[in-house]
């Protein structure tokens, strides 16, 4: 009989121990850590990103990867800011942006199921084709909205809770939810530990993929929306960067790069402790250069750690 996992065991339960002592550690260093403001940058920097990482979540659990996200949200958005500056309103202009993001990674699965190739090999192809459109219809010009775009960005829930955070909660307990209550789920459980028999059981893989990756385009034009809005232009280049960030952060949180399993709360703890670690840095005023190496060092650190684990469970 399998032993119940301890608390102890998760990492989760790891990663909330290192971002309250990482917490700790610079509040005593410089006491501005804890101040309102501080704390409110820190939701706000996460929001997006935990909107990526919920959707990448899903897809890694399943054995897929996008890493052509980062030149869909600066499509998206540039799309969204273009017709915001026409006229269009905020609402068509949100719904045609996220319309965008969605296609473009249905596109990007529906090449790797016809084609039968990696998903990585696809949405690194992508990656080149989403931001060489975006560059012909904005010839590389800057799309400013300020003032015209701000709510979601500025929004606060009893003035302390930024909307967009709570908005990236929502993603987080939709991915949930998922995973853990629906066929589609279980599906992606399934695939990611055995794609082979789980074809011979009757699944069909094909159509539950496409399914996965629809998700994840919409949880990654919802993500463009609240990016739009926080910081009031887009470009082309807008969002890069942010596919490898999103699969770091899942990956601190548990989720193996080969599938078939994986929890959300570990991603959204693992998407804190990227923001925490960025933010910590920059309080102590450690070059920024070194928190790709942080946050490099952590993934690894992570690995590890979720590997002994493993090996305790099967022991």
């Amino acid at each position: 009989m399998r032993r119940p996992v301890s608390i102890f065991r998760e990492q989760w339960f790891f990663l909330l121990i290192v971002e309250v002592a990482l917490a700790v550690v610079t509040g005593l260093i410089n006491p501005r850590f804890f101040g309102l403001n501080n704390i409110e940058n820190i939701l706000e920097q996460v929001s997006v990103l935990g909107l990526v990482a919920s959707g990448a979540t899903l897809l890694m659990i399943a054995g897929n990867f996008d890493i052509s996200v980062g030149a869909n949200i600066g499509m998206s958005a540039c799309v969204m800011a273009i017709m915001i500056k026409a006229g269009y309103g905020s609402v068509p202009s949100v719904v045609a942006g996220i319309l965008v993001a969605t296609f473009n990674d249905f596109f990007v699965g529906a090449c790797s199921i016809l084609f039968k190739a990696p998903s990585f090999i696809i949405s690194l192809a992508c990656i080149g084709i989403f931001r060489g459109i975006t560059l012909a219809f904005t010839k590389g010009v800057l799309q400013l909205v300020y003032g015209n775009f701000e709510f979601l960005g500025t929004e606060r829930f009893f003035n302390i809770i930024p909307l967009m955070f709570i908005i990236s909660l929502a993603g987080y307990l939709i991915v949930h939810f998922i995973l853990k209550y629906t066929k589609i789920g279980r599906r992606a459980f399934a695939i990611g530990s055995n794609e082979k028999a789980t074809y011979l059981a009757g699944i069909p893989l094909n159509q539950n993929k496409l399914i996965f990756f629809i998700i994840n385009g919409l949880l990654v034009g919802i993500a463009a929306t609240l990016l739009l809005s926080r910081i009031g232009a887009a470009q082309p280049s807008t969002g890069s960067g942010i596919e490898l960030q999103a699969i770091g952060a899942v990956v601190i949180g548990g989720t193996p790069m080969t599938g078939g399993r994986g929890k959300i709360i570990g991603t959204f703890f693992g998407v804190l402790l990227t923001g925490i670690i960025s933010n910590a840095l920059n309080m102590l005023q450690v070059n920024p250069y070194f928190q790709d190496v942080a946050i490099g060092a952590l993934i690894i650190v992570s690995l590890g750690v979720s590997a002994f684990s493993q090996r305790g469970q099967r022991a």
